[in-house]
């Protein structure tokens, strides 16, 4: 009758409608019993797995990583700042105005022989300038010629036309 009992516990526990007594009744039942039938063997592994396991306890230390989160975050503070800092010498050093008198005497110089160099150079540039005026004349002709050659392709088309109706 108990084989009977039990076979209808394991076919509810299948169906997972057992509740937890009838369950309690199955475990008892496989570990009680030295022999059981061969069509219930593998429930009765499963059951001695499932009392193992409830006896078993974890050993093992855990280690757990350390947080570098603050450190990144102090760092990305650091940027911030340093950013802010750098923006606002910036700012101040673009806002004041120097003048020729605030300068010292080498700075003077340099800003003169500047000044020189950069006349050098305009007179070279419009000196080329000049001779590009050239370079646009000779341009403004060719195209003028390339006129009258449209002009004189149109008078050949006209005189072939003419001389092949004659024919």
């Amino acid at each position: 009758m108990a084989l009977n009992n039990i076979e209808q516990l394991l076919e509810k526990y299948d169906n997972a409608e057992t509740t937890l007594a009838e369950e309690a009744q199955i475990r008892a039942y496989f570990e009680k019993e030295e022999e059981v039938p061969a069509h219930l063997e593998s429930y009765r592994m499963l059951f001695q797995y499932v009392v193992h396991t409830k006896q078993e306890q974890f050993s093992k230390t855990v280690s757990f990583p350390t947080k570098r989160t603050k450190i990144y975050r102090w760092i990305s503070v650091a940027a911030i700042a340093v950013l802010m800092l750098g923006g606002y010498f910036q700012w101040n050093q673009k806002n004041q105005k120097l003048t020729l008198d605030d300068l010292s005497h080498e700075q003077l110089m340099a800003y003169n022989q500047t000044l020189e160099v950069f006349n050098l150079v305009a007179t070279k540039l419009n000196k080329g300038t000049d001779n590009l005026a050239v370079l646009d004349l000779v341009s403004n002709k060719l195209n003028e010629g390339a006129e009258n050659l449209d002009h004189l392709k149109v008078f050949g088309n006209t005189t072939n036309r003419i001389i092949k109706t004659n024919e």
